[in-house]
């Protein structure tokens, strides 16, 4: 079998197989699939940014929560239907991510990653200081009746999952479809040389605010389906805390992987939540896995199955 024919078979595989199990999983773990499948979306977008193109970002709960709050202030203020409330995220995600993307830029190293983490704390003290509109870290719940989507209950769980697979689906075929398209190759190269490729004579920066657009805008439009899914936007989601998380996922999965992300949501958010049920020192827990990987599997779970066994992952 061919490589392409490989990252079709495994890549399609896992698609269809979330697909299934809709069908089979009890309750609770249905639920917590449907939200691990919408955050990993989120690990996506970042992965592309930090994985493909090599910038560390702190500040990724900016474009998070400008999708939540573009979608969810549409809903509650603007009473907007929940498709034009959607694309209100996700405008609002391109907006917010190019203009960060234009200034953070600017800089490299450790100066980007203050930058962008400087960016997201001004956001969530943003949605603070508006708390007559966002109901700042009370937030407001969007009602069933507003979560209605071309005749669709989105607060009915069947649908919710699928509208979760959905979105997941459409994240990782464009991801894989992207690292396997010059451009993608060009961030990847960006990312191992940025002054080589530069004298080969592409524009590296138009690269880079690329790439950091189409990470924001996954971002936001995971924020947005986020609120819309499960009902309720808070400022909560737009704390460093939503900033680190992608990035434990992202290097828990494998960082410039395209199955790392999900893979590395999937063992965080089960890790957290097992461990939660043996002691309230939980994230004691979840820190000495994190050590133990980061000792034993540098790469991430799908980057050290890719070193060892399979090289032709994506």
């Amino acid at each position: 079998m061919s490589d392409q024919a490989k990252i079709i078979a495994l890549h399609g595989g896992l698609i269809l197989l979330l697909f299934a199990l809709q069908f089979v999983l009890p309750a609770y773990h249905h639920g917590n699939l449907a939200r691990i499948m919408v955050l990993a979306s989120y690990a996506i977008g970042y992965n592309i940014l930090f994985g493909y193109t090599g910038l560390l970002s702190l500040g990724h709960a900016l474009f998070f929560a400008a999708g939540m709050y573009g979608m969810a202030l549409s809903i509650h203020h603007l009473e907007w239907a929940p498709a034009p409330a959607l694309l209100a995220g996700l405008v609002a995600g391109i907006l917010v991510s190019g203009t960060l993307a234009l200034l953070a830029l600017r800089t490299t190293g450790v100066a980007f990653m203050i930058v962008t983490l400087m960016f997201a704390q001004a956001g969530y003290l943003t949605v603070l200081y508006f708390g007559e509109y966002t109901r700042g870290d009370e937030g407001f719940v969007i009602q069933q009746a507003q979560r209605m989507l071309w005749g669709v209950d989105l607060s009915d769980p069947v649908n919710r999952y699928f509208a979760a697979w959905g979105l997941l689906t459409v994240c990782f075929l464009a991801a894989l479809w992207l690292v396997r398209h010059p451009f993608g190759r060009t961030l990847i190269a960006i990312r191992e040389n940025e002054e080589r490729v530069r004298m080969l004579g592409y524009n590296t920066f138009a690269h880079k605010l690329t790439a950091m657009m189409i990470s924001g805008t996954i971002a936001a439009a995971a924020g947005a389906f986020y609120g819309l899914l499960f009902g309720y936007a808070g400022a909560s989601f737009a704390t460093v805390q939503y900033s680190i998380f992608p990035l434990l996922w992202v290097l828990l999965g494998g960082a410039g992987t395209v199955l790392g992300p999900f893979i590395g949501t999937l063992f965080m958010f089960y890790l957290i939540d097992l461990s939660s049920g043996i002691t309230t020192a939980y994230m004691l827990i979840a820190g000495v896995a994190l050590v133990a990987l980061t000792l034993f599997a540098p790469q991430g779970l799908v980057g050290e199955l890719r070193r060892r066994f399979w090289g032709w992952l994506p």
